[in-house]
């Protein structure tokens, strides 16, 4: 399948040269701009999908869009077989890095990427008009994790920009044969990769779904897509026009913002998907009223994460924690193998303290985790 013939590249007009990011500026200056950085970061959102779903036309959208807000947009030509960790990590290697900078006519900024996605946001974050967030549109790339894990914890990029979220795209028409070729094949389809770890699903061209079968279908969809991740918001839309207040500003990683965790403490409807084989693409969540041991947990992460102690593969993990000698909510967030806990708030009063942990990946074993995280508890309890 190709992209929409009618997705366009927006008019644009070609910035004189590159910012000089190694230019010499008063020192007071620079180190004002160094401040401000890290006061306020700019965020960026990964828009990922099938090609053909809609990810240039919602790219497009925001683009075109008159929001008010200077957002700069990176298109990532990234490929498989370059390797993506390479590709980033390796910065300087391989000649020119940036291809070119262009500016929109509502104030947007747009580059191609062809090798480090580190210096090429290095650079945004340094021009002189400061920016509102940043949108990484990938292509050539089923898996986001490793860009997300780049964005979210490395050392060189947290103080100047943070991960916002992670968007995927979905073909409202094709979902359905995308999702069930994994029945024919020892692989998992891209579908199933860039639903898991999205934070927000955009169930795109609803209009091409016959009117008579229109909601029974797209109902359906949804639980496929819930099937796989009970935790991502589902947004239906024509040619990918959402509410930008919905995609943009999640702060989906972002530990100050604990909001979207502490529903898992207040979530009625159960979490766990369990019509599926427990060899496939699920979300499973386990819940343990008792306090647990904060040492004790990250080696239990960490042979889970890092060791596959059990045989599973976890894509995403969030949860809320009731750690011992501690008033404080902690929560955990993990992409594949880096995950994070920090305290992010005092428990108040009326809550029950207990945890709650959100798991999304293949072949989970809701008894294994269980047992296994009760081991993470007080003797006393």
């Amino acid at each position: 399948m190709m992209e929409d013939a009618d997705e366009e590249p927006p008019l644009a007009v070609e910035i004189n040269g590159l910012v000089d990011v190694s230019a010499s500026q008063p020192s007071d200056q620079s180190h004002q701009r160094s401040e401000d950085v890290e006061a306020s970061s700019v965020g960026v959102t990964v828009i990922t999908g099938y090609l053909g779903a809609g990810k240039s036309t919602l790219v497009n959208y925001i683009l075109n869009s008159q929001h008010g807000k200077r957002i700069a947009v990176i298109l990532n030509e990234f490929g498989e077989e370059i390797g993506v960790e390479r590709a980033m990590i390796n910065e300087g290697e391989g000649g020119a890095l940036v291809e070119e900078w262009v500016e929109l006519a509502n104030g947007c900024i747009c580059c191609n990427v062809k090798h480090s996605l580190v210096q090429a946001l290095e650079q945004l974050v340094q021009r002189k008009e400061r920016l509102d967030h940043i949108l990484l549109e990938t292509t050539g790339l089923a898996n986001p994790a490793p860009l997300a894990s780049v964005l979210w914890l490395d050392d060189q990029l947290e103080s100047a920009v943070k991960l916002d979220s992670i968007i995927t795209v979905v073909d409202a028409k094709n979902l359905r044969y995308q999702l069930q070729r994994h029945n024919d094949s020892s692989s998992f389809p891209e579908a199933f990769l860039q639903i898991a770890f999205a934070d927000v699903v955009i169930l795109n061209k609803v209009d091409q779904i016959s009117s008579e079968d229109l909601g029974g279908v797209l109902d359906e969809l949804e639980k496929d897509i819930y099937n796989i991740n009970s935790l991502a918001k589902i947004i239906r839309s024509v040619r990918c026009q959402v509410d930008l207040s919905k995609i943009l500003n999640c702060q989906a990683y972002d530990a100050s913002h604990v909001t979207h965790l502490e529903a898992l403490l207040k979530e009625n409807k159960s979490l766990t998907t369990r019509d599926l084989h427990d060899s496939s693409v699920r979300t499973l969540c386990i819940c343990e009223p008792c306090q647990v041991d904060l040492d004790k947990v990250r080696l239990w992460l960490e042979e889970i994460l890092w060791d596959k102690k059990y045989s599973m593969d976890v894509y995403r993990c969030k949860g809320v924690l009731s750690i011992s000698n501690s008033d404080e909510l902690h929560t955990l967030q993990a992409v594949r193998e880096i995950y994070e806990i920090v305290p992010a708030r005092k428990w108040r009063k009326e809550e029950i303290q207990m945890n709650k942990i959100v798991f999304i990946g293949q072949s989970l074993n809701e008894g294994i985790l269980i047992d296994s995280f009760k081991a993470c508890t007080l003797a006393t309890c």
